[in-house]
């Protein structure tokens, strides 16, 4: 058991409870099948609550076996279902309060925009709260270093919340991969149909009524100040390089964890990218660098590694553009997910292997012809708990502590989450690089459009330097990562 103080609370509480009214302690199959303890529960406190917040709630609550203590949302009306479901839970806007009053909370679920992840997670490590984020894990890649050091630092239970990592899908390919199955793989593909918001637009400049019942300046957090607009909040806050991280940081957490962690692949040391333009009507290009852009094309180069001893290049799509059909891949056949708009392709000497989103429907194509198909059903088992019991089993391991054999057995804790999301915020910094201009000669060229060569130790881009300033961000004050 670990010395961790949720613990030790929790033993205070069971101790004093017995002694101070003077009774034994109760066989726990008299109180009834499935009951348990109040002292051997989680107090959770749920920050971001609305949306993907509500279900990560619900989950981490999983019908009583957690406490839900305190919710806390800027935006109290994205947040009333939680409210309701919960109306015993203490209601916060600004997480800082919550963790200053909140004393006796265990842990915290961040299901808010990706921009405040890093302020709100590491606030929480450092007064020793387990942590659930959801994904990409930060914002930018200095946010993600700094979360997987405080992890460890801390001696918090950390999972991100890219919930196809529990799934059997992804074990499955882990297995077949090991087995030799389809060989060494030297290429990866991988896509998406995101975004399903707008990208690749102008910035507001409209200035419509605040929100009732919204705390916009804590919306805006450590990101640079701008007015409300609904361009922003709710949801289309992911296509704007302030608050989210594009099509990339959206789906990338769930699309590249198969490949990433099936070949045991490590910092990228290489990235390459190119982006789509809407078009004026006198076919010049629209650029606006505060948005993400509509499409783009990005490739990542990856070292050999003891799993897989050849260089791996995964190159990404988004904007609905998709791969190409595989011969391997009968013609009739989805590549990804059932209607393709997603998936993944890895390439081995032997064969393809392939699977949808969250690893879902993972099949294997022989060069022999052979086709090879997981030996369950995708609802079955651990597959119909919700979301492969991604959150259950975060709590779980919070209750036996850090180091413990549950917390070892968790698929993306920071230890695993932290440079799966740098090496996919590695494509948001090429891609945000694509359209740098410097002034030469009279002329405008874009030293950005070329391959960018990684340092990932260092996190420095070693031959173009203006691509440094998307690895940190400026922090607005009083926001600052500290």
């Amino acid at each position: 058991m670990s010395s961790n103080p949720s613990n030790s609370r929790r033993s205070f509480i069971k101790k004093t409870a017995l002694t101070s009214i003077g009774i034994s302690i109760i066989p726990r199959h008299v109180m009834g099948k499935g009951f348990i303890p109040p002292s051997d529960k989680l107090n959770i406190a749920i920050v971001g609550a609305g949306g993907k917040g509500y279900s990560d709630m619900i989950n981490v609550w999983n019908n009583g076996q957690s406490n839900i203590s305190a919710i806390c949302d800027v935006d109290w009306n994205q947040a009333s279902k939680a409210f309701d479901f919960f109306p015993k839970a203490k209601r916060f806007k600004d997480y800082r309060k919550m963790l200053e009053e909140m004393t006796d909370i265990d842990a915290i679920t961040v299901s808010t925009p990706d921009h405040t992840h890093a302020v709100i997670t590491h606030a929480a490590m450092q007064l020793g709260k387990h942590v659930y984020v959801q994904k990409p894990l930060t914002h930018n890649i200095y946010e993600a270093r700094i979360l997987t050091e405080a992890a460890r630092k801390y001696k918090i239970v950390t999972q991100m919340g890219n919930q196809g990592a529990s799934g059997k899908g992804v074990q499955t390919m882990i297995e077949w991969y090991n087995s030799g199955t389809i060989g060494e793989v030297n290429k990866v593909e991988v896509w998406t149909n995101r975004p399903v918001w707008p990208q690749g637009i102008k910035t507001p400049t409209e200035k419509p009524a605040l929100l009732n019942n919204l705390d916009w300046d804590s919306w805006v957090g450590p990101a640079e100040w701008v007015d409300y607009n609904p361009l922003y909040h709710p949801f289309k806050w992911r296509g704007w390089w302030n608050f989210g991280t594009g099509a990339l940081g959206d789906m990338g957490c769930h699309l590249m964890d198969p490949p990433y962690r099936v070949l045991g692949l490590k910092y990228p040391t290489e990235v390459e990218s190119s982006v789509g333009s809407i078009f004026t009507q006198d076919w010049t290009p629209d650029y606006y660098p505060e948005s993400c852009p509509p499409s783009s094309r990005t490739q990542l180069k990856f070292e050999a590694t003891e799993k897989n001893p050849s260089i791996v290049k995964l190159n990404w799509t988004d904007g609905g553009l998709r791969p190409f059909h595989p011969d391997l891949i009968p013609a009739d056949h989805p590549i990804g997910d059932e209607n393709s708009a997603n998936g993944v392709i890895m390439m081995g000497e032997k064969g393809i292997m392939t699977c949808g989103t969250y690893g879902r429907n993972p099949k294997i194509y022989l060069n022999s012809g052979e086709i090879l198909l997981p030996n369950y059903h995708e609802n079955e088992d651990e597959n119909s708990l919700p979301e492969n019991g991604h959150q259950a089993k975060w709590v779980d391991a919070c209750k036996d502590g850090y180091g413990s054999n549950k917390h070892k057995e968790l698929t993306s804790s920071f230890d695993y989450a932290g440079p799966l999301t740098e090496s996919i915020l590695m494509g948001n910094l090429a891609i945000r690089s694509y359209n740098l201009r410097e002034k030469i000669k009279d002329r405008f060229i874009y030293p950005g459009r070329k391959k960018l060569l990684w340092d990932g130790n260092n996190m420095n881009i070693t031959n173009f330097e203006p691509a440094n300033q998307f690895v940190k961000r400026i922090y607005r004050e009083g926001w600052k990562l500290d």
